[in-house]
This record gives C-alpha cells, sequence and structure tokens, in this order.
C-alpha cells in the first residue's frame, strides 16, 4: 500500500512537470512569434505594409521552383528537344537577359514596383501559354522566351523594392529576409513537383503521360497568376531604378575575363547537366525536381558560411579552389559512365549535380574583389550589372556550341572543353594581385 502511494505521487508528480514543461513551451513561442515581430517592426518602415510583399515572393518562389522542376524533363520527354537543339532553345531563352536594359530603357516612366508587377504577368502568360498550347517546339519555345523575358525583367527590381521597404540603415536585413523567403518558396516548389509524380507514377499514369506535366504547369501558373494579383495590391513606390549603360573601366579587367569564364561554366551546366542525367540515365521528373531541391536547401544553408570563408581567407584562395575542383566535377560528368557501372555512375553523376551547385556559391567571390577596388557603391553596382550583361553574352553561344559539341562528338568533349575553361580560370584567377586594404 505504501509503495502504491508513493507510485501515485510520482505519477502527480510527472504529471504536474509535464504541464510546467508545455506552458514553457507555449510561453516560448509567444516569445519567439513576438521577437520575429518586433523584428519585422524593427526592419521595415511603418507605412510598408512588407507582408504583401512577402506573400508574392512566397507564391512566386513556389510557382517558380514547380516549373523549374520539370522544365528539362518537358522538354526532353514530351516536346522531343534533342541535345543540339536544347543549346538552341538555351540561345533563345536567354536572349531576354540580354536585352533586359532595353526592356528597362523602354520603361523608364515606370517605378520599379510597376515593372515588378510587369514582370510576374510576364512569367504567369508564358505559363498559361505552356499550359495551354500544343506541344511543339516553336509554341513552347515561345512561352518559354515570355517566361524568361519576365523573369529577367524582376531581376534588377526586386532587391531595390525590398531595400525600399526597410527603415534607414536596415536594407541588408530585408535582403536577407526576402531571399530567405525566395529560397524557400523554390525548395517547396521543387518537393511538390517531385511528390506529385511520384503519386501520378503510383496512380499509374505513364512516365510520358502530357497529363502528368500540364498538371504541374497548372499549379505553377495559378500560384503565380496570384502571385500577379497580389503585388497589384503593392503599394506603388517613387522608386526607378538607374538604367545606365554598360560601365566599363580599365581596372575591372579582370573582373570582366572571369565573369567571361563563370558565364561559360554556368551556361554548360545549367543546360546539359539535367540533359546528361535524364538522356543518359533516364532521370525522371521527380528525381531531377528532388534534386533541385537538395541544392537550393544547401545554397540556403551554406551561402552564409560561403561568405564568412571569403572574407577569412580571401577572395583570390576562393576562386581559384573553386574552379580547381569545378575539372573534378566536369570530368566526372563527361567520364562517369566509362569509369563505372551505370548504377554507380548514376550515384556519381546525382553527387556531381549537388557538388556543383555548391561549389557555384564561391562566384560571390568576384563581387567581394570588385568591391576591393571600387571607388564607391555606385561603381560597384554599375561593374556587377555589367558583368551580368557579359555573363549573358558568353552564354547564349556557349549554350549554341556546346549542344553542337554533344551531337558531333559527345559529352566526353563537351565537359572536357569546361575543365580546361576551369583550369584557364583558375590560372587567371591566380594572376590578381591581392591589395592591402
Amino acid at each position: 500500500m505504501h509503495q502504491n502511494k508513493k507510485g501515485f505521487n510520482a505519477l502527480m508528480k510527472e504529471i504536474a512537470a509535464s504541464g510546467d514543461r508545455l506552458r514553457e513551451k507555449k510561453e516560448k513561442k509567444k516569445k519567439g512569434l513576438g521577437s520575429f515581430l518586433a523584428m519585422s517592426r524593427d526592419i521595415y518602415r511603418p507605412d510598408a505594409k512588407p507582408a504583401r510583399y512577402l506573400c508574392v515572393l512566397v507564391l512566386f518562389g513556389v510557382a517558380f521552383g514547380l516549373y523549374k522542376g520539370i522544365q528539362d524533363n518537358y522538354l526532353a520527354e514530351i516536346v522531343k528537344i534533342t541535345a543540339f537543339e536544347r543549346g538552341i532553345v538555351e540561345f533563345f531563352r536567354e536572349t531576354p537577359g540580354l536585352l533586359v536594359i532595353l526592356f528597362l530603357a523602354a520603361l523608364y516612366r515606370f517605378s520599379d514596383s510597376r515593372i515588378f508587377k510587369i514582370g510576374i504577368w510576364c512569367m504567369a502568360a508564358g505559363l498559361v501559354g505552356l499550359l495551354a498550347a500544343g506541344t511543339g517546339k516553336i509554341i513552347v519555345v515561345v512561352f518559354m522566351v515570355v517566361f524568361s523575358m519576365g523573369e529577367h525583367i524582376i531581376m534588377p527590381v526586386r532587391s531595390t523594392i525590398s531595400m525600399d521597404l526597410a527603415r534607414h540603415n536596415q536594407g541588408g536585413a530585408s535582403l536577407g529576409i526576402t531571399s530567405a523567403i525566395s529560397n524557400l518558396g523554390n525548395i517547396l516548389g521543387y518537393v511538390i513537383a517531385a511528390a506529385l509524380f511520384v503519386l501520378f507514377t503510383r496512380l499509374g499514369f505513364a512516365r510520358l503521360s502530357l497529363v502528368r506535366f500540364k498538371s504541374v504547369f497548372l499549379l505553377a501558373a495559378l500560384l503565380m497568376a496570384g502571385a500577379a494579383v497580389t503585388a497589384m495590391a503593392l503599394k506603388e513606390t517613387a522608386l526607378k531604378t538607374k538604367r545606365r549603360r554598360f560601365y566599363f573601366a580599365q581596372k575591372f579587367f579582370k573582373f570582366y575575363m572571369l565573369e567571361v569564364f563563370y558565364g561559360a561554366r554556368k551556361q554548360v551546366f545549367i543546360t546539359f547537366a539535367p540533359y546528361v542525367l535524364i538522356l543518359h540515365y533516364g532521370a525522371d521528373a521527380s528525381i531531377i525536381s528532388t534534386l533541385l531541391a537538395v541544392c537550393a536547401v544547401f545554397g540556403f544553408l551554406l551561402s552564409p558560411f560561403m561568405g564568412r570563408l571569403i572574407d577569412r581567407v580571401g577572395y583570390k584562395i576562393i576562386m581559384v579552389g573553386d574552379t580547381l575542383i569545378l575539372v573534378v566535377v566536369c570530368l566526372l560528368y563527361g567520364f562517369a559512365h566509362r569509369l563505372f557501372p551505370v548504377h554507380i555512375a548514376f550515384v556519381v553523376v546525382c553527387a556531381n549535380f549537388v557538388l556543383d551547385s555548391v561549389i557555384s556559391l564561391a562566384s560571390m567571390a568576384s563581387n567581394v574583389y570588385v568591391q576591393t577596388i571600387a571607388e564607391n557603391q555606385e561603381e560597384i553596382t554599375a561593374t556587377l550589372s555589367t558583368g551580368v550583361s557579359i555573363n549573358h553574352v558568353i552564354s547564349i553561344f556557349i549554350a549554341l556550341m556546346g549542344g553542337w559539341l554533344w551531337k558531333t562528338v559527345g559529352i566526353e568533349a563537351l565537359f572536357s572543353l569546361s575543365a580546361v575553361l576551369g583550369i584557364a580560370n583558375s590560372l587567371y584567377a591566380a594572376s590578381i594581385k591581392v591589395e592591402k586594404r
């Protein structure tokens, strides 16, 4: 009896302790929510109403992730775009990036918020077109270009709007929040796309069933249209992005050359790496979407670490080391199927896909290099903008040449050329003189 009483008392104490722990958790949750709201109040202007803008970014991010998650499989499996034709498609898809300065010049009377709305409506129109149109190669490429035009139009203005909503000296914090929300939206989009394709497979839909792709396009179009409608409620700003011409200066010549190498490297992997997985290893949309989600998670988690690493060891070491690792990645992409059995080669190439995404984060080192030799913030902005344009010029021609190389001599030659460019990039980066700040 005495033992039963002791056991009962112990049980009552445990129940009381559990109640205390539950109350503590609730209090912490309230404090955490209160801290977040307090932080938001500290970052954003009282009249900014940032929730609308952040909601737009969430819808936009998820829709973008859905579209990108299935884009390459749709082109390869449904539209029957060959490896050579993929380079031609990318030439046209990247052309709006080259012409974005002309688009912005034509819209010079519009505020940044209005340009942002126009860009999102363009992307929504591209998705609706892909949903409603047939699978002919020309019509698909036309609507991909419409989507890309909207994507490139909003690139220069997203950051300025984020900073405009912030209080004085809180622009960086606002950019951090909006970047994180966009990345999380992309991750969610990739995961949803992968989950939908797994579900379709279990429901018995064939791999080449158009219904699977159109269903994802429908969801992406609805979310992007929701983002566009929500964006219409955004308060008009007086902000206008500077529509200046290209800015060239002799002291930034090495940066421009680094952008040439980076543009070539980026385009080879963006255009052809997914195609290697799809055409050589039979990866379906669920696998590609999952890999993109993993890449986005690593990017989200490792970006701050990469920034601190650049500050600690210096931009030069990062630029040289980054491209040396890239050489290994290139060779594994091109020769994994010759070095390993098919099932092992597939795993190696998937790991390569993620590794390439991680090392691409090191591209911010060149931005730090510009900062060290620029005289003021305006010069930094103008130089980086010129770098983006140079990047796109190289990208569209590399896409064409890469498709031709794959068709004529195979992926071994294509990725061997990428490895050579990586070595050249490392040697060139090693020639940079690091000035004491």
